[in-house]
This record gives C-alpha cells, structure tokens and sequence, in this order.
C-alpha cells in the first residue's frame, strides 16, 4: 500500500510538472492578432494580402530569435465586413487569445465601431487597410491613444485631391459621389472639410448604397448641376459600378476616387477601357522600390492578388515596427508598447519607406499625404498618373 501510494504521489507530481511545463512553453509564445474582412466584401482581398504580410514578418522575426527570447504566433479572425462580429472578434482576441496587439480591419467602419474596446482594454492596434481619418483619433481630447496605423489616411488622401482640384484650371464645378457606409460618410465629412478650406465647394453631392449597381439617377442629378469633376469615395467594386453607369449615359467627366480603385476587383468589374478613366493616390505602384521588389518576390506567389500588394507591404511594416516597440519596452505591457511606439528609436528600412519616429503621442499615422503616389490602371497595371498639375507639384 505504502508502495502504491508512493508510485501515485510520484505520478501526480509528474503530470503536474508536465502541465506546468507546457504551461510555461504556452506562455512562451506572444500572440499577435488580425481581425478583418476576409471573405465577405469588395475588400477581402486586401485583408488576405495582409495576413499575408503579417505572416511573412512574423516568420522574419522567428527566424531572428523572436521578441524576448520568446515566439510569436498569428491569430486570425475574419469579420465578414460586419461590425457585430468584428466587435465580437475583439472580445474574443483580448479577452480569450489573450493577444498583445491586433492588426486590422479592414473595413473602416468596423474600427469605428470598437475602438473603444482596445482603448479601454490597453491593446495596441496597428492598421493596415481600414483608412477612416477617425480611426487613428483618441477616443476623447486627451485620452491615451492605443490606434496607430501603417497605411493610407482619408484626410491626408484628400488633402491631395482637393489640393489638385484647387490647383487644376480646367475644374470649375465640383460634384462628390459617396458610397453611405460608414466608409464613404467618414470621407465626405473631410472632402467638405478640406475643400471649404481650401475654397473648393462641391455645387452637387449624391449617396448611393454599398451593393447599388445603377448610378445613373445620381449621374444625371450630377450631370444636370453642371458637374465637369467628380470625386467619387467608395469600395472598389461599386466604383467600378459607377463607371458602368457613367458609360450608359455617355457622360465621362474628369474623375478623381478613392483609393479603394486600386483593388483588382474595381478592374474585373469596370473591364479594362472603363477602369483606365480615373486616378487616385495610394502608397504603392508596380513602379517598385528595390525593397519593395524584394518582399514581392518572396511573396507574389501566394498572393490572390498583386494589386494588394500595398496592403501586405503594410502589415508587413506595421509588425516589424510592433516588434521593434516591444523589444524596446522589453514588455508585451499593452502600455508600454503604446509608449514605445511613441517614441521609437532607431531606424526601420520598411518596405514603404525609411521609418524614423514614424509615430509621437498625437500622430498615430506612419504613412501621410508626402508618402503617397498618383497613380491609374494603364493595361492591367496600377502605374504612376501625371498631367500638367501632377507634374508642377512634384518639382
């Protein structure tokens, strides 16, 4: 009996030391979460593109020993473009994952939509795809911020629209067509900002629904106020609707749009002839730089997409200035990470650019209108744009 028990106790205390033991290598591992759209809207593929790119740094990491002597492992959720779920995969990421920071979404209005949660809760996000002005803001005047971004920003892409259309002699009359999500409304709220600043004022502004495939009631309303430009903010494919409207009444004036055109789905959608009349700023053209090449290369096969591969270059930039905070504060503290980023030291040669002190306490966009590039679809490709107004403003 006393053998027995013996034999018992030794074996308890066995498998109580191996569950310690893999408790501990669980511990080991820094999680790092994404919550987008992955599946569900116009916008999917931007968000599998950052996966991607996250799962490319984070390999990049690993390989050069980790973040303080310990592992990182990707958890991902897709939000189904619904900001229901997207809150949900909040909840679920901090409170369950036990996450230290999250890259996402994809879509703006989601981000709108939890914000708080991160800011309450103290986890660092860092966006990638989603570019409402909004998003980055803090929470109150004065709050501690924890939303930081690697990516384009509305207010400063129309910083540079209605800085061209100012600029532009052959603009006279001004129309905004808006997509009504969350996305679309965000934008106009700058584009009416920015242009009563700037004394650019739209004699005409019509909505129009994320899943409308006819514009041609809006078209005409535009038509008959005179319009000759139109700035059009919307996802990709409806845009690409838009075009599609444009070409049943015959009515093709000069258009500026979103960022949201460079996605392959705004092409398949507009076909080749429509897609080649408008332009836009994003980040990124095939033009690459020799980093940028570099990353493609590694990537350009897995890729759904080459079009998005902006969005993966900057998840991939986002995470390694992540990694570079937490080595810093040599914590995964959701507080000291935000404090790091702050200030970072050193350099970072990112895919995007050449960070240094990308962040402070009230800019949380790494990525303004300077970084960014006209740009149009010419055969297939999203190459550099330029006219007489692009060309002076580049000297």
């Amino acid at each position: 009996m006393k053998a027995t028990g013996i034999f018992s106790t030794l074996s308890k205390a066995a498998m109580l030391c191996a569950l310690a033991i893999g408790a501990q290598a669980q511990a080991q591992d820094i999680k790092i979460g994404f919550n987008g759209d992955l599946s569900a809207s116009p916008s999917a593929q931007s968000g599998q593109a950052a996966v991607l790119g996250l799962r490319t740094a984070i390999d990049d990491i690993n390989a050069a020993g980790g973040l303080l002597g310990r592992k990182l492992v990707l958890v991902v959720r897709d939000d189904l473009s619904q900001p229901p779920k997207s809150i949900q995969n909040m909840s679920d990421l901090i409170d369950n994952e036990k996450v230290v920071a999250i890259v996402g979404p994809t879509n703006s209005g989601n981000a709108l939509a939890w914000k708080h949660i991160p800011n309450q809760k103290k986890i660092p996000v860092m966006g990638a795809i989603g570019s409402g002005t909004d998003i980055t803001k803090p929470v109150r005047a004065g709050a501690d911020n924890y939303m930081f971004r690697v990516g384009m920003v509305d207010r400063e892409q129309v910083d540079g629209v209605i800085g061209y259309l100012k600029k532009n002699p052959k603009v006279k009359n001004v129309g905004f067509l808006i997509e009504t999500t969350g996305y679309g409304q965000s934008a106009l709220k700058d584009l009416e900002a920015v242009g009563a600043a700037q004394g650019v004022k739209a004699v005409a502004v019509e909505k129009f629904g994320v899943a409308d495939t006819d514009m041609t009631s809006q078209l005409n309303k535009l038509k008959a106020a005179g319009v000759d430009t139109v700035v059009i903010w919307a996802q990709s494919t409806p845009i690409a609707h838009v075009f599609r409207s444009m070409e049943k009444i015959n009515w093709f004036p000069l258009t500026l749009t979103s960022w949201a055109a460079d996605n392959i789905a705004f092409y398949d959608t507009a076909g080749k002839t429509l897609s080649e009349k408008p332009f836009f700023l994003r980040t990124i053209t095939d033009n690459r730089t020799p980093a940028q090449q570099k990353l493609y290369d590694r990537v350009s096969a897995k890729m759904t997409s080459p079009t998005a591969f902006g969005f993966l270059a900057h998840a991939y930039d986002g995470m390694n200035l992540l990694g570079m905070a937490i080595k810093q504060a040599n914590s995964t503290d959701g507080d000291k990470v935000r404090l790091a980023l702050e200030n970072l030291q050193g350099t970072y040669e990112g895919a995007m650019k050449t960070y240094n002190k990308p962040f402070s306490a009230t800019v949380h966009d790494a990525l303004l209108v300077g970084d960014y590039k006209w740009a149009h679809w010419q055969d297939g490709k999203l190459v550099p744009y330029a006219d007489d107004v692009t060309a002076a403003a580049s000297k």
